[in-house]
């Protein structure tokens, strides 16, 4: 089990392949169990590095609240203690936040960024659905239940029905790595602390000197693809690839597809 001591925690990380380093951050309650996915193409071309985000999985969970500064210190730490010079850095709706806030305070690190299924925080950012808020403040019924209907509204239409050896497997890891309140509600503050208009991430992203990938689901509930748009303004190097019948998760509903454009933003 590696780790590494970094920014005053021991954080769990792996590294898959050979190459040019990209290091891959997990959104609000994941560990990096949700790129196992698209490790393994990823892992044909480029050194992956995937590591448990503060206050999940094997990393140290101290009391919070956490913010995006916070975590992407956590972050830095750990390229530097692997002495990876420059890193490809990808973050995923929560990890998004980090990755952004990481470009922004350490662009020595960062080589290129795509930034997966988020927004830039405040008041001017597209928010969740009230469909898919519906849903996920509902907590009613069986809690195997709850995260069936959770992952319906996250995922594309009838992906649920179509995959059930996947959704499975997505239960079992679930089971197998509950997140406790603590730590959840102290993840939950990274993306409530960049809510107030002096928080957020519009209008600093224009320093990012950066080419950026902006890429969304096409049919993302949780975090609407009209977000990508409002980066893309923001962020002068960017470009906005959607994927189609895909929603928030699509690291694991269209892997394959996810890895040929990341692979091809990074070596173009």
């Amino acid at each position: 089990m590696p780790k590494v001591k970094a920014n005053g925690i021991e954080i769990y990380y792996e590294v898959h392949g050979e190459g040019q380093p990209l290091l891959l951050i997990a959104g609000l309650s994941y560990t990096h169990w949700m790129w196992h996915k698209m490790v393994p193409g990823l892992a044909e071309r480029f050194q992956v590095i995937v590591f448990d985000n503060r206050g999940v999985g094997q990393t140290e969970q101290p009391e919070g609240p956490y913010s995006a500064e916070m975590l992407a210190a956590d972050t830095a730490g750990l390229l530097e203690a692997l002495e990876i010079g420059q890193a490809v850095v990808m973050g995923h709706s929560m990890g998004g936040f980090v990755a952004q806030a990481l470009v922004l305070e350490r662009p020595d690190l960062v080589g290129k960024v795509i930034l997966s299924a988020t927004n830039f925080g405040g008041p001017n950012h597209i928010p969740v659905t009230s469909e898919a808020m519906a849903v996920l403040a509902d907590v009613s019924g069986d809690p195997v239940e709850r995260f069936r209907r959770g992952l319906a509204v996250s995922t594309a239409p009838g992906f649920v029905e179509a995959n059930p050896e996947l959704i499975e497997e997505w239960l079992v890891y679930r089971e197998q790595n509950p997140i406790a309140p603590g730590p959840y509600q102290a993840q939950l503050a990274v993306g409530l602390g960049l809510m107030a208009p002096e928080n957020a991430f519009e209008g600093r992203l224009e320093e990012v000197d950066k080419p950026t990938l902006i890429l969304f689901g096409e049919v993302d509930k949780v975090v609407p693809p009209g977000n990508s748009q409002l980066l893309h303004e923001e962020l002068p190097r960017s470009e906005i690839v959607l994927l189609p019948n895909a929603g928030h998760f699509f690291p694991l509903e269209v892997p394959d597809r996810a890895v040929a454009v990341i692979t091809e933003f990074i070596e173009g």
